[in-house]
């Protein structure tokens, strides 16, 4: 198979899809592979990185989508890009289809194979392909909320581990995933007082022995919600639904009753975000206010980091984007969990929570590959 890999070009996004190294693993399994010019530019890795491992360099992104069999990406493909896929052709990245009606259009007007790294399962019930950005992500936002933090940059002028004689910030975490965890995990690193919230008691069972006391639990009600909001100085949103849009636990009403230059961080803004005011920025212009509170809602914040976001991306995908080399389509017959990240087939919406939030009928992913 000729598995390509174009440069990403959303705003300030400087991942890659394939590094050097994974290059070389499609190599060494008799595949082709494609890699446009300056891809890897974000993580240091020059067109000469590339060659040496086995790739062939493409001028363009264009011959990369022409040429290749299955597409290999890290963000979802934007419009200049999925009107290059086509029937036949497989595409293995981050989609977040169902705050994205536009995008959702373009890849079933393709009839590409569209594979979402977000919602492909492994036998424990959680997320491997989500889970590595979401460790990046979750520990991230404990620094862009520092950040934002700042009175030069609008916010309260609270340092977060406090000094001696001083209190630390206060940080709620709206969910105790994985994004949570490692939220909480930085905060309280800092020296900052913690709270995770969440509606599961197992979970907050999990949390609370983890931690050992180190960080408060709390579960998850509207009361709770208000009261840990209003006195918090960050509020990281955490909040994962597989697939679907994230569920908006802070309302605009809310802010009035939160701190003057608090901060929210929509960790979720890739499916929609969690804040009721929360709308996707950019790494250029990450922040905005709303009634006194600065939001913090970059939709692809590992991208920050690329160097260690990009390599922790590629040794959670590489596994699976091996079989879909090697097997093609039956890959995903074989392969339940791998199906499940089936989200976009021949012009057919195959993932429940994409076709619920954005009204398509749901065909079924065995129906569709065994037709």
């Amino acid at each position: 198979m000729r598995v390509g890999c174009p440069r990403e070009i959303k705003n300030h996004e400087y991942r890659v899809g394939l590094t050097p190294g994974s290059v070389r693993e499609y190599v060494a399994h008799g595949h082709e592979v494609l890699v446009e010019t300056g891809a890897g530019a974000g993580i240091g890795a020059d067109d000469n990185a590339y060659r040496a491992a086995g790739a062939t360099i493409a001028k363009t992104a264009a011959d990369v989508f022409a040429k290749s069999d299955m597409i290999v990406k890290v963000k979802e493909p934007q419009p200049n890009e999925w009107v290059q896929l086509r029937d036949g052709q497989i595409l293995y990245t981050y989609l977040h289809l169902a705050p994205d009606p536009e995008q959702t259009k373009g890849l079933l007007a393709s009839g590409v194979t569209a594979i979402a790294y977000e919602t492909v399962t492994d036998d424990r019930g959680g997320l491997p392909l989500l889970a590595p950005m979401s460790e990046v992500a979750g520990r991230l936002s404990i620094q862009a909320g520092a950040t934002a933090l700042q009175k030069a940059n609008g916010g309260r002028g609270v340092l977060l581990g406090g000094v001696p004689g001083v209190l630390p910030g206060k940080v709620t975490v709206l969910g105790g995933g994985v994004v949570g965890l490692h939220a909480a995990r930085m905060a309280a690193g800092l020296g900052a007082d913690v709270t995770i919230i969440d509606r599961s008691i197992p979970r907050l069972r999990q949390l609370d022995d983890l931690f050992a006391g180190r960080v408060h639990t709390r579960y998850s009600t509207v009361e709770a919600l208000e009261e840990e909001c209003f006195s918090a100085d960050i509020v990281i949103g955490a909040v994962l639904i597989p697939g679907a849009a994230a569920p908006k636990l802070v309302s605009r009403e809310m802010l009035s009753g939160m701190k003057k230059g608090s901060v929210l961080v929509d960790v979720a803004i890739d499916q929609g975000g969690c804040f009721e005011t929360s709308h996707a920025t950019t790494h250029a212009e990450p922040t905005y206010e709303v009634d006194g509170v600065i939001h913090y809602c970059v939709a692809n914040m590992p991208g920050a980091v690329p160097v260690t976001s990009a390599h922790a991306l590629n040794n959670a995908t590489l596994h699976y984007g091996l079989q879909l080399a090697d097997k093609g389509l039956k890959a995903l017959v074989d392969d339940h969990h791998l199906r499940n990240g089936l989200n976009v087939h021949k012009g057919k919406i195959t993932n429940r929570a994409v076709a619920e939030a954005l009204g398509y009928e749901l065909v079924e992913p065995k129906a569709v590959l065994a037709a």
